[in-house]
């Protein structure tokens, strides 16, 4: 009897063995690269490195037998700087799977990387759509935004209610271009005209003599193509040209709820903008957000640290069922094969571009008197459905979607 029982249970640490044999050196290893100390740093930086370590804690991957490990690292928003630091990831400290890289133009390099390499890459604060159309990767999931996403949310609602005339603003590199082009093609498609546009440096911090352009214009709506500290540096140095007062609007094409923090609802109230998530829509998110400012000292989550949660959990469900994260684009067909359900973002699915698809809701920036809490910002004007929230497959122009 107890040979019988030695014999299984060694059988069953020979299959427990195996079950992990194809981990790569033993170790699932996470490496969550963003801004930590600039203009994105509020929105992504060590905030999102908290959100997988809650992932990886809320999934319990110790009780599944997978030791996981996650690295931090700051790009700077440049992308010579991310891309050194994925090299040395993923070929010296044996990273497999890269996550979040807000700034497009870092994301674009780091995508070819992890291409290469054969690792994954999951996009959480990147933002330009050409991710899942011409830049498309087989070991690339685009997980909460995209320009495309922002201009069909906002720019649809803000023409529809009258805002046919634009002049844009915008950050000069790649997310700003994509964020400037995607939201042109919607002013255009419904019949709006773009009166002119200007190009300010990537970061900036003086934005008076474009935003003196901008109300020289007399466009009804000034498009902030930027984000973070660029979004909420030209919003208050546009009130302090009375450019509201004086008729014109400020369309803040990506805003996270951190810029709304900082601006105030003074200055913030009445911005309209898309948003992929708000802690405050459910019991499910305001659990989440108050584990997750508790540990960040009582700042609450942006929808890029909620991306960093969902699709790192994602992530593990798919190495958890393959028993191994060797093959990256492996993992990733595992991972748009299987539908997306986690508790923050919901029901969804990963499409063949490696576009994540799930609800985007239009939101307004509440007046001070009708917020009742901390943090409580947001009043939901409209849920645009998953179906409608992002570009369709067919125009992407994506390689990897056949027809």
């Amino acid at each position: 009897m107890k040979t019988t029982s030695l014999m299984a249970f060694a059988a069953a640490m020979l299959l427990s063995t195996a079950a992990h044999a194809q981990i790569s050196d033993g170790v699932i290893k996470i490496g969550v690269m963003n801004d930590m100390s600039g203009t994105y740093a509020d929105l992504a930086g060590p905030g999102s490195v908290l959100a997988a370590r809650m992932a990886v804690e809320d999934f319990g991957a110790a009780a599944k037998g997978l030791k996981v490990e996650i690295l931090g690292a700051d790009h700077q928003n440049k992308p010579d700087i991310g891309s050194n630091v994925v090299r040395t990831w993923i070929d010296v400290d044996k990273v497999d799977v890269i996550v979040d890289v807000p700034t497009s133009s870092v994301a674009l390099a780091v995508n070819e990387i992890v291409r290469e390499k054969n690792k994954v890459f999951l996009i959480s604060g990147a933002a330009a759509s050409n991710l899942t159309g011409d830049k498309c990767s087989p070991n690339t999931v685009h997980w909460t935004y995209d320009t495309w996403a922002l201009a069909n949310g906002t720019g649809n609602a803000i023409v529809k209610t009258g805002g046919d005339s634009w002049f844009f603003l915008t950050a000069d590199y790649a997310f700003g271009h994509a964020l400037e082009r995607d939201t042109e093609a919607v002013v255009l498609k419904n019949g709006g005209k773009v009166v002119g546009k200007v190009r300010h440096p990537f970061p900036g911090t003086d934005f008076s003599s474009f935003l003196l352009q901008a109300q020289t214009s007399k466009a009804k709506i000034i498009g902030l193509a930027n984000a973070g500290a660029d979004t909420t540096n030209a919003i208050k140095q546009a009130s302090e040209f009375g450019i509201v007062a004086g008729g014109q609007n400020l369309a803040g094409l990506l805003v996270f709820l951190t810029d709304v923090h900082s601006l105030g609802l003074k200055t913030a109230q009445g911005l309209i903008f898309t948003e992929a998530w708000y802690w405050d829509m459910n019991d499910t998110n305001r659990a989440f957000a108050a584990k997750f400012s508790a540990a960040n000292k009582g700042v609450h989550p942006s929808m890029v640290h909620a991306g960093v949660y969902s699709a790192v959990t994602h992530y593990l469900k798919a190495v958890a069922d393959l028993k191994s994260d060797a093959d990256g684009k492996a993992v990733v067909a595992k991972m748009k094969a299987t539908p997306t359900d986690d508790k923050l973002m919901g029901k969804g699915e990963i499409r063949a571009d490696g576009r994540k698809i799930h609800p985007m809701y239009l939101f307004e920036v509440k007046k001070p008197e009708e917020s009742k809490k901390p943090w409580d910002y947001y009043k939901l004007r409209a849920t645009i459905p998953a179906d409608q929230a992002f570009r369709p497959l067919a125009e992407g122009k994506c390689p990897l979607v056949t027809n």
